[in-house]
């Protein structure tokens, strides 16, 4: 069991960061403290953080663990704050570690087909910078723009090419950590391959800011298609809509992307991007494929897709570049609304049985549900909603309910409570139902091995301790 320190008081903090750090690389104003607390949730700790380190050297984030492991204080490692479960959010008295400073493409290596980066690279940057090159990363999350390399690792965040490329995972090669006592660790390979030891790498990527902070990651880069083939195919109903991802399934082509849009979310869209695309069907496919044979690829996927009654079409240039736009932010706010959102996955051939289990959930609690889908993988993105009544100062308990129900419907069949987004501190309450005490005991034990007195994430780790 990971003993866990108690937290210094917050006037000792700040003074003892400045004892070792550069006087630019730590700040108290409230304003920052509170900006930096949270992520995208909106999640707040009940009392403010101590203090924010925005280091600029590897130095200067081993400083800062050094005084944390010293004066007992817990750790929260902070990206760009793009995160959707709250694994960013702040620890009361607690030290917030934003690693946006660094943020240098140290290397891109044509030869090796890698780059070498520090945590605070904006994922869309590095792609781009990797064009130039001949070559592309390959995750690319709704929030690539925003989002930055080390909460990509941090979360192993996914994204519309996982179809083929898989999530951040398969392009990790190496990483440089540095542990709560301050300890700086390399764990991986330059090569693509290699299997000395343990996979150091594969534990860290996905462990949400628990094990140690990412100061440098070694990425694998993927040669730029040759040709991309971009289609629509819209239905008449998500259960035609789930047939047609069968029938890509069983197709012998592997898309690139297969992302599925129910006929709320064109609704939405619609609403905030002026489209049109309600207008066309209930639910659409988005799907490209790459590479030589990409043209012929799209041939049979539009065959397969209409002989389940759908309706498809080739989509080019600045035409196929706006419906993957539309697919990454064409959606927009609803103030009227209480919503949740959730991040589950199954495996694909149950994903039809799971949207009608979201909709089942939804019509019996009275909730307005809309979903989106990286339907190539079964990761799901439902949407619950209810509209505000008068008076109201909070989301009613029943979006609570449907949603542990909605949860508990994928593991059952078979699936996860988090595809991409990880547990923060919204998820926390499943990590049981899907692990298992046995698991959980040995998770445990892990992370006391890399933590022993629990510096990092301590509000993460509450459910399971």
């Amino acid at each position: 069991m990971t003993t866990v320190i108690d937290t210094a008081t917050s006037t000792d903090v700040p003074a003892a960061l400045r004892d070792h750090l550069p006087a630019h690389a730590v700040d108290t104003a409230p304003e920052l403290l509170e900006a930096y607390s949270t992520d995208w949730t909106r999640i707040l700790p009940p009392s403010p953080a101590a203090a924010l380190v925005r280091p600029s050297t590897v130095e200067e984030v081993q400083a800062t663990l050094r005084v944390a492991h010293s004066l007992g204080v817990h750790v929260v490692v902070r990206g760009a704050g793009s995160g959707l479960a709250g694994g960013a959010s702040a620890i009361a008295g607690g030290i917030i570690l934003s690693t946006e400073r660094l943020n240098r493409i140290l290397e891109i290596s044509p030869g090796d087909e890698l780059a070498v980066v520090q945590p605070g690279v904006i994922t869309a940057d590095l792609d781009r910078a990797a064009g130039e090159f001949g070559l592309r990363y390959a995750p690319d999350p709704a929030s690539s723009e925003v989002s930055s390399i080390g909460g990509n690792i941090a979360t192993n965040a996914g994204g519309l090419r996982c179809a083929k490329y898989g999530v951040t995972r398969e392009s990790v090669l190496a990483l440089d950590v540095v542990l709560a006592d301050g300890t700086l660790l390399s764990v991986g390979h330059r090569s693509i391959k290699g299997v000395t030891g343990f996979d150091l790498v594969g534990l860290f990527v996905g462990s949400e800011g628990t094990l140690g902070v990412v100061v440098g990651a070694t990425l694998r880069l993927r040669p730029l298609p040759v040709r991309t083939e971009t289609l629509v195919v819209f239905t008449d109903s998500l259960a035609v809509a789930g047939a047609a991802v069968e029938a890509i399934v069983l197709s012998g082509v592997q898309p690139s992307i297969v992302e599925l849009l129910d006929e709320a979310t064109l609704h939405n869209i619609d609403a905030h991007s002026g489209s049109d695309l309600a207008a066309h069907g209930r639910a659409l496919l988005l799907i490209q494929t790459d590479g030589y044979g990409a043209d012929r690829e799209a041939q049979r996927l539009l065959e397969v897709t209409a002989s389940v009654g759908a309706h498809g079409r080739r989509v080019e240039g600045a035409e196929a570049e706006r419906f993957v736009e539309l697919r990454r932010s064409g959606r927009g706010p609803q103030p009227e609304l209480w919503g949740i959102g959730e991040d589950v996955a199954v495996p694909r051939s149950r994903l039809v049985e799971m949207i009608l289990a979201i909709e089942e959930i939804g019509a019996r609690h009275g909730l307005l549900v809309s979903t989106v889908a990286h339907a190539g993988d079964g990761n799901l993105h439902p949407g619950l909603s209810i509209a505000k009544r008068p008076g109201e100062t909070g989301p009613p308990a029943v979006l609570e309910t449907a949603a542990d129900e909605l949860v508990r419907a994928a593991l059952a069949l078979g699936g996860t409570l988090t595809g991409e987004h990880g547990v923060g501190l919204v998820k926390r309450q499943w990590l049981a139902a899907e692990l298992g005490e046995e698991q959980l005991a040995l998770q445990r034990s892990l992370k006391h091995t890399f933590d022993p007195t629990g510096v990092f994430a301590a509000g993460f780790l509450q459910e399971i301790r």
